[in-house]
């Protein structure tokens, strides 16, 4: 099935961004239109498209019928800003080159603040159990455009970001899910309102036979419900409703968020009229996504968690919740307006080791809460956990690596601050 001819053909794109996003949209693109490249780093661009490449002189006197914009790119923040202020009208992104590439084919889109990924895996696991042609695409695995193979019965399951979402202006989702919100990428958005909204962009564009599975707990989120009036079906999940738990002996579903945020995937079986013993042995069997509360090693008294992928306090807090006697390193870029909270209750259970350019920003947050140390880097962090630990070897304890902050400070991304964290810890539980 291909019906991109069917509405891109013989247009003038600009693509802005030239990584995995940008990429897949030249290459979907470049056949049946023109196409040209523009990078903040143009030297990002491999030799092999010099071609197709524009420079900013070029770029300003040159009309253009659409500029794909890729998700990392901030218009208030870039070489370009000022024309593409000039010519917002025009930007659109990969979701929407798909959908209106695709507008009939089923689409499931995934997007909130944690567990995104996770929610995406799982559901997508359990379309599969089930035999459906589906694909798991978006901000998790390949993009979008580079899908092959797809027929009418394909169903896209896409995890999408607010970074995605924000100049999307076509992109229309049968199935809308927006898991937890918590204060995030405000640096990029400006404000939690407009992080907010750019989620709640998935419902605006739905038509009265779509759905929309939301939070209850958003005050922000139920007042544009409200003002805008989607017309899709929404469904307010009620995360404080009891299902049937005792049936899921995953102990990586035992911690309040991913319960939480496993309520959506029954919700969404149940309409699809799923096998209730299928949905449960995926969820039982699930092994969850690398670097996202993963458990590398648990053997006597010792479990060790790869939490990399959180950059947020809000991610790491059902964490806390869930252990005891916690050896946390964290650290990092800390996340604007991050605020980190931690309950009287959980202060003894907890020793927190900080790394980081922001070290100052965690220690003044919870020097005054649970015991702390200070070290320049993750490295120094895991000699002082293992410092510790060798004092008392038979009590139960719990190694988590859960940074609550970015980690483009000393990291490319969270997977190369995970990768580095599995190493050094599997050279030191050897020498242990």
């Amino acid at each position: 099935m291909n019906s991109k001819k069917n509405f891109f053909n013989n247009f003038f794109f600009l693509i802005y961004g030239f990584g995995k996003s940008g990429a897949s949209a030249f290459k979907y693109l470049k056949n049946n239109n023109r196409c040209v490249i523009f990078d903040d780093n143009q030297n990002k661009i491999p030799k092999i498209y010099k071609n197709f490449k524009i420079n900013f002189k070029q770029l300003k006197k040159t009309t253009f019928d659409y500029i794909v914009l890729s998700p990392g790119i901030n218009i208030n923040n870039c070489k370009i800003k000022n024309y593409l202020k000039k010519n917002r009208s025009k930007i659109i992104t990969d979701l929407d080159i798909f959908y209106l590439s695709f507008p009939k084919i089923k689409k499931i889109t995934i997007t909130g603040t944690n567990g995104k990924s996770t929610t995406s895996k799982l559901l997508h696991d359990i379309f599969k159990e089930h035999k459906k042609d589906t694909r798991l695409t978006g901000n998790i695995g390949k993009p979008i455009l580079l899908e092959k193979g797809i027929t009418k019965k394909t169903i896209f399951i896409v995890e999408a970001s607010s970074y995605q979402l924000e100049y999307s202006k076509f992109f229309k989702t049968n199935y809308a899910v927006i898991l937890n919100l918590f204060p995030d990428h405000i640096e990029r958005h400006g404000s939690f309102k407009n992080y907010v909204y750019a989620k709640f962009k998935l419902l605006k564009n739905q038509s009265s036979s779509d759905y929309a599975f939301v939070e209850n707990k958003s005050s922000y989120l139920k007042y544009l419900i409200q003002k805008h009036k989607p017309k899709s079906k929404v469904k307010h999940i009620n995360l404080k409703k009891k299902f049937f738990t005792k049936d899921i002996k995953n102990v990586y579903f035992k911690n309040k968020s991913n319960i939480e945020n496993l309520k959506y995937v029954f919700e969404l079986s149940k309409h699809f009229k799923f096998n209730k013993n299928k949905i449960l042995k995926v969820v039982n069997n699930f092994k969850g996504l690398k670097y996202r509360q993963q458990k590398i090693f648990a053997r006597k008294n010792l479990i060790v968690i790869n939490d990399s992928k959180s950059t947020s306090f809000s991610s790491t807090l059902p964490l806390l919740e869930a252990h005891k006697n916690i050896f946390w390193i964290l650290g990092g870029l800390a996340k604007k307006d991050d605020k980190i909270q931690l309950k009287k209750k959980y202060y003894q259970s907890i020793k927190g080791f900080i790394y980081g350019k922001d070290k100052s920003f965690f220690a003044n947050a919870l020097k005054k809460k649970i015991k702390i140390k200070i070290n320049k880097n993750l490295s120094g962090s895991l000699e002082e956990v293992f410092k510790e630990i060798k004092k008392n070897l038979y009590e139960k304890k719990v190694i988590l690596f859960s940074p609550s902050a970015a980690s483009f400070d000393q990291f490319k991304n969270f997977e190369d601050r995970g990768k580095y964290f599995n190493n050094i810890i599997k050279k030191m539980l050897k020498k242990k």
